[in-house]
């Protein structure tokens, strides 16, 4: 009845980090593979579920956008629907989620479900959390491009593998 308030996520503030030689290289595929495909490289990062916590997602979020990424993140508790949406609205090249909340093998193959319903099956989804590894096989087998936990933890790495990701998904290589 009154609506649902979504809090400042604390991306759009964060300082831009100073670009090393690893973020620098990044850039330049992230600048590259956008020129390939006709214009920026758009990624949502998406945090459904009930757990409340963003920051992984935040992170992520920020060194995208470091990265050279246009990000599209709209904060926590989404739904798989709201996803979807979001993804279509941007026209985006990969949707990242982010689940610490253990529901990931519901929640997952809902947006896989909700892309293809939307004639966006071809837009790969990268997931990130604590997810089992038998968990990430069976996710990967259902169609995720790739999943990441906490042992992932170069942020730089993460977002060189989402180029490739995003790359292998237009067939630039």
């Amino acid at each position: 009845m009154f609506g649902e308030f979504r809090a400042p996520t604390g991306v759009s503030g964060a300082v831009v980090a100073e670009a090393g030689a690893e973020l620098s290289a990044v850039r330049e595929r992230v600048r590259a593979t956008g020129e390939e495909l006709g214009g920026r490289l758009r990624l949502l990062v998406g945090k459904p579920g009930l757990d409340g916590h963003s920051n992984g997602a935040e992170q992520v979020a920020v060194r995208a956008r470091d990265a050279g990424f246009e990000v599209v993140y709209q904060g926590i508790r989404l739904t798989p629907d709201q996803i979807v949406a979001a993804a279509a609205a941007e026209d985006v090249h990969c949707v990242g989620l982010s689940i610490l909340s253990g529901s990931h093998m519901e929640l997952v193959p809902e947006v896989l479900q909700g892309l293809e319903a939307a004639g966006m099956g071809d837009v790969p989804v990268i997931v990130g959390g604590i997810i089992p590894t038998s968990d990430a096989k069976a996710l990967v087998e259902q169609g995720v491009a790739a999943v990441y936990t906490p042992k992932d933890f170069g942020l730089t790495e993460i977002m060189g593998g989402i180029v490739d990701v995003i790359r292998k998904a237009n067939e630039l290589d």
